[in-house]
């Protein structure tokens, strides 16, 4: 390329160079127009919402201003009347001031008034009794002369005179009450013991000396008798009463006087018969399982009379004392329930006498605890009772009401007073006891007491309602020579101490047996 075209290109380039800086110029130039048309137009669109805004301010302000002008107005009016108020209270209390301090002022002149009056009434009593004084003086100096005594020896006199009047008048009121006293109390007594007797409502039950076990089968009998008899011998040896097996069909008959022991036999002959196994080992094991059976129907029993009587937190021994009250019995009559009886009719004596009707009820069930250890004791049941209860944490009171019941102490309360004709009520209702039935009960029990009184003894059984003695002996202590020699001994002391219609039969057994178990 020559110069004059490379000239030519250059002034070209220039041209358009020229040309395109100048069309951007121009293009810049109307673009920075029409911004800055569009910030004149923003900032006046700006300037017009600030004018609106502080417009719309001042006029918030303005309502706020008067809502609080408002405001305060009422609150201003609120306690311009809360004073207008206040005002009025001050002005109604200066008022009632103003009326009670005239009220005063006329009180105290009429008190003045009064004062002078009686003022003017002590002066007139005075001379009354300035005369009255020289009348009495007067008197008095004429009752010398005419008596010859003076004031204080006839003031003597009068006294000595009235108060062997009142002696006398005190005398005749004491005796009269004490009259009406005992009418009321006899009259008291009887309606109690009425009202009581009334109330109570118990079944009446004697204890009889024989119980009923029923069969399956009459072919059982034969196997409770057993081969040559051994079977019913070990029942009777080891229970100690009578069985009969050929009294009646269908059943045995249990006879004997003792309850322990007739209740041990019938749930042992029971668990027999339902077991089917009858043999010596088998009934001595009955035995012993239906002694611990009765023993827990015991603490039942007593147990149960305590919830009867309300008599709460008994001690363990007691209960159990209770328990063997449950098969004891006095002249036919069940002992525990006679207890029950008793603490019933002494705890609704109570109540009517306004007393306390636990402690009452507490101490009727009590009160003959000590039969069940009177046979091992020394003393009377009574006495031994209130020394259990003292022993076992009962109180004094309850304990004396145990004592006292058939006076041998005498009683400390009226609770303990009430015992005794508690337990006459229980015990002479009709029917409730059988005389004849304890008589033959106390022959027999010395009959089994004669017999323990030879050394060498184990057991002792009155049977046969005390025709005959059935004596186990100590292996240990008697031989097979001395069997002889004891029962000779025997049947001579009870021939010696004891009354009896026909004859006593004295069986006297030794038995030595050796168990040992091989390991």
């Amino acid at each position: 390329m020559n110069l004059d075209e490379l000239l030519t290109f250059s002034l070209i380039l220039i041209a358009s160079a020229a040309s395109g800086a100048l069309l951007f110029f121009f293009i810049y130039r109307l673009r920075f127009n029409s911004l800055t048309s569009a910030a004149e137009e923003m900032l006046k669109q700006a300037e017009l919402k600030a004018a609106i805004f502080k417009k719309e301010a001042e006029c918030e302000l303005h309502e706020k201003e008067k809502a609080l002008s408002e405001k305060a107005q009422a609150s201003f009016q609120n306690e311009k009347q809360n004073l207008n108020k206040r005002e009025e209270r001050i002005k109604e209390r200066e008022d009632t001031l103003e009326r009670r301090m005239s009220l005063v002022e006329r009180k105290l002149s009429d008190i003045e008034k009064r004062e002078h009056i009686l003022q003017a009434r002590r002066e007139q009593v005075d001379q009354e009794r300035k005369k009255i004084q020289q009348k009495e003086e007067a008197l008095l100096k004429s009752f010398e002369e005419l008596s010859g005594m003076s004031p204080e020896e006839a003031k003597i006199k009068l006294f000595d005179e009235a108060k062997l009047e009142i002696q006398k008048e005190r005398a005749r009121m004491t005796q009269r009450m004490l009259h009406e006293i005992e009418e009321e109390k006899e009259n008291a007594a009887a309606r109690i013991i009425s009202t009581a007797i009334n109330r109570l409502s118990v079944p009446t039950v004697s204890e009889t000396a024989t119980l009923a076990v029923p069969l399956p089968g009459d072919e059982l009998k034969g196997r409770i008798i057993g081969r040559d008899g051994r079977n019913i011998r070990t029942l009777e040896r080891l229970t100690g009463v009578n069985f009969l097996v050929d009294e009646s069909p269908g059943s045995v008959l249990i006879s004997g006087f003792d309850p322990f022991r007739k209740a041990v036999a019938k749930v042992a002959l029971k668990e027999l018969i339902a077991d089917g196994r009858i043999h010596p080992t088998r009934i001595e094991e009955a035995v012993r399982g239906a002694e611990v059976t009765v023993k827990k129907e015991m603490k039942k029993a007593a147990e149960e009379a305590a919830l009867r009587c309300s008599a709460l937190h008994l001690h363990p021994e007691l209960m159990e004392l209770l328990g063997r009250l449950s098969l004891r019995t006095s002249y036919g009559q069940n002992v525990l329930d006679h207890s029950v009886e008793v603490s019933h009719i002494l705890g609704m004596m109570a109540e009517d006498l306004k007393l306390d009707g636990m402690i009452a009820r507490r101490m009727g069930l009590l009160h003959d605890i000590g039969k069940a250890v009177s046979q091992d004791v020394k003393g009377t049941h009574a006495l031994i009772g209130r020394d259990l209860a003292l022993k076992y944490g009962e109180s004094d009171i309850v304990a004396n009401g145990i004592g006292c019941h058939h006076d041998e102490i005498p009683p400390l309360s009226v609770l303990a007073s009430l015992v005794g004709p508690a337990d006459k009520i229980s015990a002479s209702r009709p029917a409730a006891r059988v005389e004849a039935v304890e008589e033959v009960f106390q022959r027999l029990k010395k009959l089994e007491t004669l017999a323990y009184q030879f050394p060498g003894i184990e057991q002792a059984y009155a049977m046969q309602a005390g025709k005959e003695v059935l004596v186990t002996v100590l292996p240990e202590m008697i031989d097979d020579l001395g069997l002889e020699n004891l029962a000779k001994d025997l049947s001579g002391a009870i021939s010696d101490e004891l009354s009896f219609p026909g004859q006593i039969k004295v069986t006297v057994i030794r038995e030595k047996r050796a168990v040992v178990y091989a390991v």
